[in-house]
């Protein structure tokens, strides 16, 4: 029976393939799964000591995959992004798990059927099934842990309420929620190994473990277990590492190592060899561009620097295999890019909204020079030879008429209208994690008002922190210019302690509020850069000297639900003449078949866009992003909301173009390793 129902499953993908248009070129080649699955699934994806090349179903195979994260593209977009991998010549796409979109509260899992903002993205077995009608192989990383430059590196932000639980380490209480998530998702996914007829061939276990300090071998021993336990013991399970870090973060006799890098190849596949002599090498992540931090330049890698090292990996040297990291990097929607830590003071560096990587595909879905290249070389090495479809074409893309703004609620409309859940009363600051809300997992995501009502006058001092990231103090509604004892912004702080000067102010009783953003929380760093808390965790305000107790905290958490619940807006003919912070919102039309656009920011500071109540992410006047990607999916034909919520400064109109504007792009030194990310040093955020 089971024999009889993986052929229907090989004739179905056959089929699906062919009535894909194909490149004329390679009409009398075979498809991914005509080739490796003829004969049925009988073999998964094995290493052959002594071979440079893996084996599928007893066949040889370089793997040439492209990772694209399903949760960084509309769910409407995935099939363009997947084809346009496999039309580039890659076989197999790469993709992770994010553990805290798909548990956002304890024990409430969602996988595309929640009532969660990104719900919609969260069919991560739909994806994998799309990528086999659409001919590819899948390497699955299903952390728990991620990196990827997103929030937390995937971890739920509530596992921080349990002050014993010690992530990516052998912690009961942290393996009990692994076990948790992962009895979850993988039951959905075992049917979708290569050996059942699927499309995957292999399973990461956690991820860059070897650059984490505390590691433990029974951590990585207690993932491998578990998911053989899941049903995943005929599928190839490896880790990715810097190969700087040896053999640290994984079991050579159990696990395949694969190597993450930038530039070098030689070096790294060199090493990789003495650690696991006779295997194949793969570049797990092969680095195809960089991201980028606030502040910074966008970072670029040449198109020449891409294609020499490729040509190593792939080449007859090593004959190497490689997975395009990224090959489509996509967006941090929302609140969701993750931050870096760094040696220097504060040590933080938070991710701007797009995850364009300077990848093959860019943001959007665009071939980038780089995607040209790729096929160049992948023509010369891929193994076995194989059909491919027709590129298709890319997106259109609209510039959508200027809109002025006139409706806006002020900061007291925005608190007025808080529900019951997000207001709480504490003896002493709090963090986001902390607080009573959401099931008791907390808040996750957005902003921490810490309030009180005090009596004060004119030279009054406030001390508050170090606030968890982005803080500044409002008295009755209104932002204090201020002086702060030190140098820097004289409104704003990050991520440090600082004091304000109340100025023009009368001696009588006052609304305090010390507000405060979450940027992100770290994804890459030692296990003490995965304590941190968001708001003022560390629990210090004085006031004159004197410690301030007792406040009531609100929680700004721009839920999609309460963005479109809003009501009340007052208008102006004005709006850059408002005190922020405020919400804006306006309307624009759509004439015919929504397209793809990018709203420009210029002359507002600081804050989020929502379109219809989707978070597209946030906005930063200091750079280097100028413009956030509006998907078409996200637009509908006729009229469309846009909502602003401003932290500092808005500005007059919103206008929308066709391309892109990531700022200055700045080619960056090529990383050989993965090592700790060193950030720009002539940026100090120490000042702020």
């Amino acid at each position: 029976m089971l024999k009889f129902a993986l052929v229907a499953t090989l004739l179905v993908l056959v089929q699906g393939s062919r009535n894909v248009p194909q490149d004329p070129n390679r009409a009398d080649l075979p498809t991914v799964y005509e080739y490796f699955a003829s004969n049925g699934f009988n073999t998964g994806l094995e290493v052959n000591n002594g071979s440079t090349l893996f084996s599928l179903n007893g066949k040889p195979l370089k793997i040439i995959s492209g990772a694209i994260h399903y949760f960084r593209t509309h769910p409407d977009q995935w099939r363009d992004r997947l084809r346009k991998l496999r039309a580039a010549g890659a076989n197999t796409v790469e993709t992770y798990v994010a553990w805290n979109l798909h548990e956002p509260k304890k024990d409430e899992f969602d996988f595309g059927h929640g009532n969660n903002d990104m719900s919609v993205f969260l069919s991560v077995k739909k994806y994998i099934q799309m990528a086999q009608e659409e001919d590819l192989l899948v390497l699955f990383r299903p952390g728990p842990y991620i990196c990827s430059e997103w929030d937390f590196g995937g971890l739920p932000s509530w596992l921080q309420r349990d002050p014993e639980l010690k992530v990516r380490q052998y912690s009961a209480p942290y393996l009990e929620r692994v076990e948790k998530f992962y009895q979850a998702l993988l039951p959905q996914l075992v049917d979708l190994q290569f050996t059942r007829g699927g499309p995957i061939i292999g399973l990461q276990i956690e991820n860059e473990y070897g650059s984490f300090d505390a590691v433990s071998k029974d951590y990585v021993q207690y993932l491998v277990d578990l998911v053989k336990s899941l049903g995943f013991n005929r599928t190839l399970l490896y880790t990715s590492d810097g190969v700087g870090n040896g053999d640290r973060g994984t079991l050579l006799d159990q696990l395949l190592y694969t190597a993450n890098f930038q530039s070098n190849p030689e070096g790294n596949f060199d090493a990789l060899l003495k650690l696991q002599p006779n295997k194949p090498t793969m570049a797990m992540e092969f680095w195809t561009g960089w991201f980028d931090h606030w502040f910074e330049d966008h970072s670029t890698v040449s198109t020449e620097a891409f294609g020499r090292n490729l040509e190593v990996i792939l080449g007859e040297k090593y004959n190497g295999s490689v997975n395009f990291y990224m090959f489509h990097g996509g967006t941090n929607f929302g609140f969701l890019a993750g931050a870096n830590s760094g040696n220097d003071a504060p040590g933080y560096y938070p991710d701007i909204t797009s995850y364009d990587y300077d990848a093959p595909l860019t943001e959007a879905g665009d071939y980038g020079d780089k995607y040209a290249k790729a096929v160049e070389i992948i023509d010369k090495y891929e193994l076995p030879k194989l059909s491919r479809p027709i590129r298709p074409a890319e997106s259109t893309k609209k510039a959508y008429n200027p809109v002025t703004p006139n409706r806006y609620l002020s900061y007291a409309d925005i608190i007025a209208q808080l529900p019951g859940e997000a207001r709480s009363f504490v003896t002493n600051p709090t963090s986001m994690e902390d607080l009573n809300m959401n099931n008791g997992s907390g808040q996750s995501y957005g902003y921490l008002i810490h309030r009180k009502q005090v009596s004060t006058k004119n030279g009054s001092v406030l001390k508050a922190g170090p606030v968890k990231d982005f803080g500044f103090v409002l008295v009755d509604g209104v932002i204090q210019p201020s002086s702060f004892r030190g140098e820097g912004n004289d409104r704003y702080w990050i991520n440090n302690e600082k004091e304000v000067s109340f100025e023009n102010i009368t001696e009588e009783w006052h609304n305090i509020d010390i507000f405060v953003e979450n940027m992100a929380r770290v994804n890459f760093g030692y296990a003490k850069d995965f304590l941190q808390k968001k708001g003022l965790p560390d629990g210090k305000v004085t006031l004159d000297g004197a410690p301030v107790q007792g406040f009531e905290v609100l929680a700004l958490e721009f839920k999609t639900t309460w963005v479109n619940s809003l009501q009340n807006f007052r208008t102006t003919q004005n709006i850059s003449a408002l005190a922020a912070p405020l919400i804006v919102q306006s309307t624009f039309n759509v004439t015919g078949t929504p397209a793809d656009t990018f709203i420009n920011m210029a002359g507002w500071e600081k804050g989020i866009v929502l379109v219809n109540g989707f978070n597209l992410g946030r906005y930063w006047n200091v750079g280097p992003q100028q413009t956030l990607y509006v998907p078409s999916p996200i637009l509908r034909t006729g009229q469309n909301t846009l909502t602003v919520f401003e932290q500092l400064k808005p500005g007059s109109q919103i206008t929308f173009q066709e391309t892109p504007n990531l700022g200055l792009h700045v080619e960056r030194p090529v990383k050989t390793d993965y090592s700790p990310i060193k950030p720009n040093k002539n940026f100090n955020w120490g000042q702020l």
